[in-house]
């Protein structure tokens, strides 16, 4: 068989060969190692957040309903020490009084909880490789991170809610919808905000105990969940006011009771709706330059 004539290719494509894509540049391709984020990458964004939703809730046991017996099991307790007598607090029973400030603990608390555990168990296993190399931006990974953890915390809080319903003495009437949801929200990424900071710094889970020990417990107990800080000192009312817990309780508390210690004003408590949100702002993009240096992530 004769050998086929070598077609010439070296003149202009016609027809379906001009139709084909050609092949992109050099100078269309980023330097090695340099990502290049086109848009939102919903696919990565959604699979690692559910990774981290079925993290915790295969062992829902410890993660959701040991959290919701213990806040009522500090019900209890506050409400057998604390309300007999018919005690009254911002002019309702004292029962009634602190079931919004447990909720509202109880969800800060394990979103903290959830959002402190997943890096640092990742540096200690030598896994966090996992979460550094998918071809996700920064900004997503911190988002999945705190998506999950605020998860955590509203279904710990629908829990507790729903036990509370049945607790004698408590009334969770809703005055005010929109405190609820904001205060709590705000609440719990703020506390998932400050777990993915804690998670960046800490390289054993002895650090991780200490930020939970020495800073959010110390922090919640001293919020006003089992007071009002009218109760205080000057001194002591004003270190409260510097807690962002405090706003977090209080605030979460007024959309029950349509009362609140944070001011003897609505406009006190959206003061303090305001500044949670920027405080959450202000965190989020320290914690976004922080993944951009490769703080205590990189060799």
């Amino acid at each position: 068989m004769a050998d086929q004539p070598t077609p010439d290719i070296s003149g202009p494509l016609t027809g379906d060969s001009a139709n084909r894509e050609q092949p992109s540049r050099a100078g269309d391709f980023p330097p090695p190692g340099q990502l290049r984020f086109r848009s939102i990458n919903r696919l990565g964004l959604w699979t690692l957040y559910m990774k981290e939703v079925r993290r915790f809730f295969k062992v829902q046991t410890q993660t959701i309903w040991a959290p919701a017996v213990t806040t009522l099991l500090y019900l209890m307790i506050f409400t057998l020490a604390l309300g007999g007598g018919g005690r009254v607090v911002l002019g309702v029973p004292f029962a009634t009084f602190v079931a919004p400030g447990l909720i509202a603990m109880g969800m800060i608390n394990n979103s903290f909880a959830n959002s402190s555990f997943g890096l640092l168990v990742g540096k200690i296993q030598g896994t966090i490789i996992d979460y550094l190399m998918p071809p996700i931006s920064n900004a997503e990974l911190i988002l999945a991170l705190v998506a999950a953890a605020v998860t955590r915390a509203i279904l710990v809080g629908l829990a507790v809610a729903g036990a509370m319903l049945f607790w004698p003495g408590v009334d969770l009437t809703v005055h005010h919808p929109w405190a609820v949801i904001w205060f709590g929200l705000m609440g719990a990424i703020l506390l998932a905000l400050i777990g993915v900071l804690t998670s960046l710094w800490a390289e054993k889970f002895d650090h991780n105990a200490a930020i939970t020990n020495f800073v959010i417990t110390p922090m919640s107990m001293l919020s006003g969940t089992f007071y009002v800080i009218s109760n205080l000192s000057p001194t002591f009312q004003t270190v409260s006011r510097f807690n962002p817990i405090f706003y977090v309780i209080s605030g979460f508390r007024f959309g029950f009771l349509g009362q609140s210690d944070i001011g003897t004003t609505n406009e006190a408590v959206l003061h303090g709706a305001i500044g949670l949100g920027v405080l959450n702002v202000v965190l989020w993009v320290a914690i976004y330059y922080i993944f951009q240096s490769g703080w205590k992530l990189k060799a």
